[in-house]
């Protein structure tokens, strides 16, 4: 019986699978398994939709019209590359300061005046500057009542006035209020109109600026102290005229000696404060 047995053993051995034949079967029965349906179907959902393409489309083809529009404008700064350099289209590279307006400020007028309006809350119109007038004061000089002098024809009245190192030896007469200094009229020997208003002051206080002539002798200092002396001499002769003028007179000012003058040099300075520049060593 043994013998017999042999060739059923062979016969299942046939008939069974073999582990090798599984694995290679195994490939085979995958395709089967996934069928690729999905990727079929794709194309027919996208397909459905045939109106959006279009619509998307029309941006990209309006975006190339737009970029000219942007490069003509000034303010823009030129294209750059991704390497960081600029285009090498001259058209498309604006000229530095193109876009700057012309900012000239006129003379007296402050630039900052509507900016600071506007930060405040007040208007935006930039007033107008104004233009100040340089006018010149004017004393006028109110003349003083009840002046009793003696105008007789041989009526002389003297004085002596005094300014810095000038003097001035003054002589009043009856006359019709001319001026004669060093044998000189007024307007020649004092060119400046300031000097000759201060000059004539004393006169035109006490009224009598159009009847009594000045003649009077100058010497020492310059223009400014001689006219000063001059002043001084004659506002003396008026209080010589008539003694009650005083208290007027010396309430304007016109008898009151001006001490101010050079200080002197001292010894180690070069003028009277001025001091040499100092050296440590």
């Amino acid at each position: 019986m043994a013998p017999d047995e042999t060739p059923d053993t062979d016969a299942e051995a046939v008939d069974a699978p073999t582990p090798d034949a599984e694995v290679t079967e195994q490939p085979q029965a995958a395709p089967e398994a996934t069928e690729p349906e999905a990727p079929a179907e794709q194309p027919a959902a996208e397909s459905k939709p045939d109106a959006t393409p279009t619509e998307e489309t029309a941006p990209t083809q309006a975006a190339p019209q737009e970029q000219p529009a942007a490069q003509e404008s000034p303010g823009r700064p030129a294209a750059k590359r991704s390497d960081g350099a600029q285009d090498d289209n001259p058209a498309a590279v604006p000229v530095p300061g193109a876009d700057l307006e012309v900012d000239i400020v006129p003379e007296g007028v402050d630039p900052l005046a509507a900016e600071r309006s506007y930060a405040y809350g007040g208007e935006d119109e930039v007033e107008e500057p104004v233009v100040a007038e340089v006018i010149e004061e004017i004393v006028v000089v109110e003349p003083i009542e009840e002046v009793a002098i003696d105008l007789a024809a041989g009526a002389r009245y003297s004085a002596t006035g005094k300014r810095k190192t000038a003097i001035a030896r003054v002589t009043l007469r009856p006359g019709s209020g001319s001026y004669t200094i060093n044998g000189r009229p007024l307007d020649a020997y004092f060119p400046r109109e300031t000097l000759q208003r201060n000059i004539r002051q004393p006169l035109e206080t006490v009224g009598y600026e159009e009847r009594m002539d000045v003649i009077a002798r100058m010497q020492g200092g310059g223009v400014s102290s001689q006219a000063g002396a001059l002043r001084h001499g004659i506002s003396r002769a008026l209080l010589e005229a008539d003694p009650n003028l005083r208290g007027e007179l010396k309430r304007r000012g016109f008898l009151t000696r001006d001490a101010r003058a050079k200080e002197r040099k001292k010894a180690g300075l070069k003028k009277a404060r001025k001091r040499p520049q100092f050296s440590k060593r």
